[in-house]
């Protein structure tokens, strides 16, 4: 019996978190109202407070689950981890795209939620911080091999990462029109060569 409650309760905690992809696709985070997601779930209002104390709890969720599942991709995955190498920087900066375009409703939700939530706000700068300290080895070798990185290697990695930020935002509302290859082709050939100061 307690078998059958716990599953239950997973289904529901999965129901939530799918509708509430769905409803912060669709009217924004901070539009979103807890109603809409128990709606859109099939599940009763109060339902919603024995998973989850807030919307905000919710976010939190949705986030640690994309965090999981960057960090199962980046186990799973055999690559070159040094950014000399030019296949190095397209296999990260497609990655990087294609998980942002899946996980686009979290990405959006979250930085909606940091303009009017401090927390948010350093939780996502705590997640900015990782990210760049999680391949901070990819440039470890530019000395070694007489290669000058244009800032500090975080600062150069931060330019990285909000540069693919930018175009992805900018192809997401409609103002840059790019192919998903197209878009990956370009930043894979402006980040290199701005790493390395090489064509590619």
């Amino acid at each position: 019996m307690t078998s059958s409650r716990q599953e239950k309760a997973a289904e529901t905690q999965q129901a939530l978190k799918a509708a509430a992809l769905r409803v912060f696709a669709e009217r924004g985070y901070l539009n979103a109202k807890i109603t809409d997601i128990t709606a859109a779930a099939g599940r009763a209002a109060g339902s919603f407070y024995n998973h989850f104390a807030s919307k905000e709890e919710l976010l939190q969720a949705l986030l640690q689950d994309l965090a999981d599942a960057g960090d199962e991709r980046a186990e799973s995955d055999d690559h070159t981890p040094d950014f000399s190498d030019p296949e190095a920087v397209r296999y990260h900066v497609a990655g990087y795209w294609t998980f942002a375009r899946e996980h686009a409703p979290v990405l959006r939700a979250v930085n909606q939620a940091a303009t009017v939530s401090e927390d948010f706000a350093r939780m996502l700068g705590q997640f900015a911080v990782q990210q760049r300290s999680d391949i901070a080895d990819h440039v470890e070798s530019f000395p070694d091999k007489g290669l000058q990185l244009p800032s500090t290697p975080d600062a150069t990695l931060a330019m990285m990462f909000l540069l693919i930020q930018s175009l992805l935002q900018a192809v997401e509302e409609g103002t840059v029109e790019l192919s998903d290859q197209q878009a990956i082709d370009g930043l894979t050939r402006f980040v290199y060569r701005g790493m390395t100061g090489r064509d590619y």
